[in-house]
């Protein structure tokens, strides 16, 4: 029976992908005068093709930046600490966030977290998407000193909780980090479809977070 549903939180909760376009569109336009030089297509589009989808960490993507595009009056951490400070206004939350959340909490399902990332910057995401009272418990790699796919990052959000992993599913758009490293650890896993990967062995697959509290209440009995 499971009791606690645990989420991943870049890519499953927040859509960080028009997030960062939201955001990075607003940055060149906030430090236009510095940055005018540079062709905003072509800032926003280096940005995003550096980042990664997140898996690189912004001072090496502003190195890169300042490097290339020869910005000279704006230094490399001026520009990290306006990511750091200003992300949060950008964050677009996926379509039912809110939605499935409430009717999981109305069901007595207890909520968790666990995302790798620095800790205050992930907070302040979680907090700008409204969703922070929802969870029971919020894991960031960067405070625990561990990340996913390590199993004890997982083993350490359902003690929390006081259940088992058999008792937990665990949503997550990561086919390792999520996916694999969840069910490693006793989880039922929950892969949120992303179009970087064609095919993830999930116990179950959603396209939209409405679908979730079905399978979990299915699951459940």
């Amino acid at each position: 029976m499971i009791k606690a549903a645990i989420f991943d939180l870049d890519g499953t909760l927040l859509n960080r992908d028009e997030s960062v376009k939201i955001f990075i569109n607003r940055q060149y336009d906030r430090l236009n005068k510095k940055l005018g030089h540079i062709p905003k297509d072509k800032y926003v589009t280096r940005f995003i093709e550096l980042d990664k989808r997140g898996y690189v960490w912004k001072d090496k993507v502003y190195q890169q930046l300042v490097d290339e595009f020869n910005i000279a009056r704006l230094s490399w951490e001026e520009l990290l600490q306006d990511y750091i400070g200003e992300f949060k206004h950008s964050c677009v939350p996926f379509t039912n966030l809110i939605q499935m959340l409430e009717e999981l909490k109305s069901s007595n399902f207890l909520l968790g977290i666990i995302t790798n990332g620095y800790g205050r910057f992930q907070m302040d995401n979680i907090e700008a998407l409204g969703i922070k009272n929802y969870f029971d418990v919020i894991l960031v790699s960067e405070w625990e000193g561990i990340k996913k796919p390590e199993r004890e990052i997982f083993d350490r959000a359902v003690k929390k909780l006081d259940v088992s992993p058999y008792e937990s599913i665990f949503v997550g758009d990561h086919p390792v980090n999520d996916v694999k490293a969840a069910q490693s650890a006793g989880f039922k896993a929950i892969w949120k479809k992303d179009i970087q990967w064609k095919h993830v062995d999930a116990d179950y697959i959603v396209e939209d977070l409405a679908e979730v509290p079905l399978i979990i209440k299915q699951t459940s009995n």
